[in-house]
């Protein structure tokens, strides 16, 4: 039981008494800074059932709370709102309840309630993962771990594009000018051999586009009679009829690809249940559009399309069906989704990390599911995310200028042993301990950067800036987590015993504020789809542990119980830092 419910009963018990009105519910938030109190009433939407001044409201209920509930020691009115000043005995008590629970915060899975699917990564297999690919996987992976802490079941997926033109391109180019090269004779990993081939592609292209705009054709005459591109389409005929030598080539360059995809996820550390592949799935949802055309969802046009008019909702009329009766985008989606809940029937609703250029397509997605009727329509969200940029601009696949994800990983780590050694922070470690802690300080730099900031905004990434050792940055909080380690590791007495009676010193109730918050940030964070909540959370509390730590004595404490009970909360506040940081994919180290 957090705070607000708490104090819940007794302030609808002191409306009551005192106003003999019975309020819906009651509004609290978080006392202001400059203010005194722990939880603050906010007054003004009782005026709605009583008539009065919001001050006087204010200090008739608190009067009443001070009188009749022991943890509430004093309080003030400013304005429309009642600041509560909550007892210590209150956080003293709480604290005994949750300094023992390793899983503090997190709800257990409820067997009856319905489980979530979370879509994310879903690349195209024809070119390595690169730095938006990164913010996609660690949205979706922190998104699904919250959910999962929230008290529900979930299943992490993708959908791969493993077919159509761009694939195509790839091949040809392999085909043209890899002369049997594989992963194996390149020592290449296979998805950055088969981008390679993509770039390839893209150049020869381009520079055929030249030569026929330089005899006479205008660019999008010649882009379209380019021959590699009139190859290109030629292949993809090829596959879509079953041509044995494509569909093998196509099957052992894919390969190559997820092999090379599998070390990446690995570490980058996330992970998947399923897999879905487009080449299986772009048939799907056919049948579907006649079950809408039977049900009136769906109208045929006279050239045999068929569409959804959705203008009555503010969106467009949509095609679900070509006139030659090929499925599209949208038809794929449709057929995909139901796919899932068939081969999951315990999902209840699905979470697709897709970039925010998406937004449209997803509002119509859901609002045809809803139409046809799937009650698990009603809970499908669209996290959706705004670009990467980096200090020196946007990236390019076909040119070649991304950046590539492994590359990424690699460069932080990098950063982090510079940093580290210019620190001089790692005497005594051998060179295998060295490098396991540099993965760790990089990786948790690149993952923390790309969390604190709101999902919806796009974002500029710098290396440098996010390997900094203070300020809101994962090194930052992974130092003060290794701090309390080495507090722990020196506290050489029995610190195990239940402190019940205490004196709290106002930087421990503050931090006992932070902690007592963790379980709510955990819902509001699985509610909005939002790791910032989290991360941002981490860093407040690492905030208020450091300024703790910097005001009282700990291990130099005279007085025994004092000594205990704050060795204890280094522990838990040690304990809740590792807890986030997991539900960010980030790992925390013992020393640093």
């Amino acid at each position: 039981m957090n705070l607000e419910e708490f104090l819940n009963q007794p302030v609808q018990k002191a409306v009551q008494t005192i106003f003999d009105i019975s309020p819906e519910k009651i509004e609290f938030q978080l006392t202001r800074k400059d203010f005194e109190g722990d939880i603050t009433l906010v007054v003004f939407p009782l005026l709605k059932l009583i008539k009065g001044n919001p001050i006087e409201i204010g200090n008739r209920i608190g009067t009443f709370l001070v009188e009749n509930v022991v943890e509430v020691e004093k309080f003030n009115v400013v304005s429309g709102f009642l600041n509560i000043v909550i007892s210590g005995s209150y956080y003293i008590k709480f604290f005994s309840e949750i300094k023992n629970n390793p899983t503090f915060g997190f709800v257990s899975q409820n067997e009856k309630e319905k489980a979530m699917m979370v879509e994310y990564s879903s690349p195209n297999t024809n070119k390595p993962l690169h730095l938006g690919h990164i913010r996609n996987n660690l949205l979706g992976f922190s998104v699904a771990e919250i959910i999962k802490a929230s008290g529900k079941k979930v299943y992490k997926t993708q959908i791969i594009n493993d077919r159509g033109i761009h694939i195509c391109k790839s091949m040809l180019a392999w085909q043209k000018f890899g002369n049997g090269q594989t992963p194996e004779s390149t020592g290449l990993k296979g998805d950055k051999l088969v981008g390679n081939f993509y770039v390839a592609f893209d150049k020869q292209y381009k520079a055929e586009i030249n030569d026929l705009i330089a005899q006479g054709q205008k660019e999008e005459e010649a882009k379209k009679n380019a021959p590699s591109i009139i190859e290109a389409q030629q292949m993809l005929l090829d596959w879509e009829s079953g041509k044995p030598e494509v569909i093998e080539l196509w099957k052992t360059m894919n390969q190559w690809v997820y092999d090379g995809f599998e070390i990446t996820y690995k570490n980058l550390g996330v992970n998947f249940d399923s897999y879905y592949y487009e080449s299986n799935t772009y048939l799907l949802g056919k049948e579907v559009v006649q079950f809408g055309l039977e049900k009136g969802i769906f109208e045929k046009d006279p050239d045999g399309s068929v569409w959804i008019d959705l203008t009555e909702e503010g969106l467009d009329r949509k095609i679900v069906l070509r006139s030659d009766g090929t499925a599209v985008y949208m038809t794929q989606d449709i057929g995909t989704a139901i796919q899932r809940v068939k081969d999951f029937p315990d999902v209840g609703g699905m979470v697709y990390t897709v970039g925010n250029e998406q937004d449209y397509h997803f509002k119509v997605l859901f609002l045809i599911l809803k139409k046809l009727g799937f009650d698990w329509a009603k809970h499908l969200f669209h996290l959706s995310y705004g670009m990467v940029e980096l200090p020196s601009g946007k990236m390019k696949s076909r040119e070649g200028t991304v950046v590539d994800a492994d590359d990424l990983m690699d460069e932080m780590t990098e950063t982090a042993a510079i940093i580290s050694k210019e620190l001089g922070k790692l005497e005594g470690y051998s060179e295998d301990e060295k490098q396991k802690l540099y993965k760790i300080i990089g990786l948790g730099a690149l993952k923390y950067f790309m969390l604190k900031v709101d999902p919806k905004k796009s974002m500029l990434f710098n290396p440098e800036e996010s390997v900094d050792f203070a300020g809101n940055t994962g090194p930052f909080i992974q130092y003060t987590y290794a701090r309390i380690q080495s507090i722990l590791r020196k506290a050489n007495f029995d610190y195990s015993e239940t402190i019940t009676t205490l004196i709290l010193h106002p930087k421990e109730k503050e931090l006992l504020k932070m902690l007592e918050m963790y379980p709510r940030i955990i819902q509001n964070a699985a509610n909005q789809l939002s790791p910032a909540l989290i991360a941002n959370y981490t860093y407040d509390l690492v905030k208020e542990y450091n300024s703790f730590y910097q005001t009282v004595p700990i291990l130099p404490e005279t007085d025994l119980t004092l000594k205990k009970f704050r060795v204890q909360l280094s522990q838990k506040v040690g304990e809740t830092i590792k807890s986030a940081f997991s539900l960010l994919g980030i790992e925390v180290p013992e020393r640093m």
